[in-house]
């Protein structure tokens, strides 16, 4: 508790000192002078605020058209993709059918160290993650 006294009692000279600085600076500036004041702020912020809109609409509006123009071309080069993934799945598919028969058919046909089994570490893109 005391402490928070001592505390209190070091803040009291302070605020006083405040209280005194704020109202000499009151009586420096007429009330009329500060509202109008006020006022110009306002409409200084006011004014950059609607450019700001204006700006930020004509850019969506440019995005907006830059998207029209490409989003065709994203959705066809992403149809052609698909289509090779599915395309190269089948190939090593095949070629994972083929080398399982030519090992079983000649067993020493391939180095050992490519016997083993390869993982595919690959992502799975279509699915979410």
């Amino acid at each position: 508790m005391r402490k928070y006294e001592m505390e209190q009692k070091k803040k009291e000279p302070v605020m006083a000192a405040s209280e005194e600085v704020s109202c000499q600076f009151k009586t420096l500036i007429d009330a009329q002078e500060l509202d109008s004041l006020k006022q110009m702020q306002h409409l200084i912020r006011l004014g950059r605020l609607q450019d700001s809109n204006a700006v930020l609409s004509h850019f969506n509006e440019y995005s907006e058209h830059c998207y029209a123009e490409v989003s065709g071309d994203f959705s066809r080069n992403t149809r052609v993709l698909k289509s090779m993934k599915s395309d190269l799945d089948y190939i090593f598919q095949k070629l994972r059918v083929m080398k399982s028969r030519i090992l079983a058919t000649y067993p020493d046909a391939f180095p050992d160290d490519s016997k083993r089994e390869v993982v595919d570490r690959r992502p799975d893109l279509e699915m979410p993650r």
